[in-house]
């Protein structure tokens, strides 16, 4: 069982997988594209949900939101099924494979034998394609290695159910049917709308307000929480901004791709402005990213270095509201 696909590495999981999945299907759709059709650029702070023992931040749509977002608005349909038992979902897998069809996969981090050891820590929500089988080895083109590689059966099945939040829960999705053609101008203005109104949202936790909301959290945590819990809680965000999916700044960088290449389609110069300065944003996160790790490291840390980037994250919620009130309107 091994399909001719070919591998792509791309800069986030679910975006690259899907962009493999069409360009296997004969549709060249790049990972940017998916990004921002999908709707994938978000901000959330969500203070109720533990990972790693600290409050999770989310700079991406929910897990499976990209690929199903981006599927409604081109016109492709698509199938996903979770599962209870690990022998149903590997029957459904093998099953799809000897029809020749590669599929994506949810699953566990921390079991991927394939990862270095320091990004192996207990994440749910990264995505892979399976496009083949040896035996008792599945093939696997993880978007974010360089080249392809392999599981073992009992490999896949644990990653598949791996427990804590968000289990993937055996997921797996794939397209069935296309368009003749793909109508990637409606798709980019709904997206693009989508997009404006997630960040703009008048939610406390979400969005730009999310964003100064997690600002005023950082100034509370050193007294509230002490130094140690405090450093772990700032670690965790600098984690899921620059570990985990590429997340702040990475994703910054994607979405400004994807408006530079929407304003060709659209014939749209000021998207094409537009993702200039998104890319200026996405510089500051990386900033910010760095400055964080100085003060959880013990490198250069400031005595007020809190409050410092706290600021930082105000300055960028400013800038993010500016930028997405201009987006909405040129758009």
């Amino acid at each position: 069982m091994q399909i001719n696909f070919t591998h792509h590495q791309s800069a986030h999981c679910e975006n690259g997988v899907v962009s493999n999945l069409m360009k296997h299907h004969g549709f060249n759709i790049s990972e940017p594209m998916v990004f921002g059709i999908g709707s994938g650029l978000l901000f959330c702070y969500i203070p109720f949900l533990k990972v790693n023992h600290a409050p999770a931040i989310t700079y991406r749509a929910m897990p499976g939101f990209i690929f199903k977002r981006f599927a409604k608005r081109v016109g492709i349909k698509i199938e996903r099924e979770k599962f209870k038992d690990p022998k149903k979902a590997k029957a459904v897998l093998d099953n799809n494979l000897n029809n020749n069809n590669p599929v994506g996969l949810q699953v566990g981090v921390y079991n991927l034998s394939y990862f270095p050891d320091e990004y192996r820590f207990h994440f749910n929500a990264h995505n892979l394609v399976v496009y083949g089988k040896e035996e008792n080895t599945y093939l696997i083109s993880d978007p974010v290695m360089e080249t392809v590689t392999t599981l073992t059966d009992k490999e896949l099945e644990k990653v598949r159910f791996a427990k804590g939040a968000l289990p993937p829960k055996g997921h797996i999705y794939y397209p069935t049917n296309f368009p003749k053609e793909l109508n990637l101008e409606q798709a980019i203005v709904k997206g693009i709308k989508h997009t404006c109104r997630d960040m703009l949202a008048p939610m406390p936790i979400l969005g730009v307000k999310g964003i100064r909301y997690t600002a005023k959290q950082i100034r509370k945590w050193p007294k509230k929480l002490g130094t140690k819990k405090a450093n772990h809680y700032l670690g965790q965000i600098v984690r899921m901004q620059e570990e985990i999916g590429t997340g702040g700044g990475g994703f910054r960088y994607i979405f400004a791709a994807f408006l530079q290449e929407s304003s060709k389609i659209l014939n749209n110069p000021k998207l094409s402005e537009l993702s200039k300065e998104m890319t200026q944003i996405g510089d500051i996160w990386r900033d910010f990213a760095v400055d964080a790790s100085r003060i959880y490291k013990n490198r250069g840390a400031k005595a007020d270095g809190y409050n410092e980037v706290a600021s930082q994250l105000e300055i960028l919620a400013d800038k993010e509201e500016l930028f997405f009130k201009a987006l909405k309107k040129a758009i």
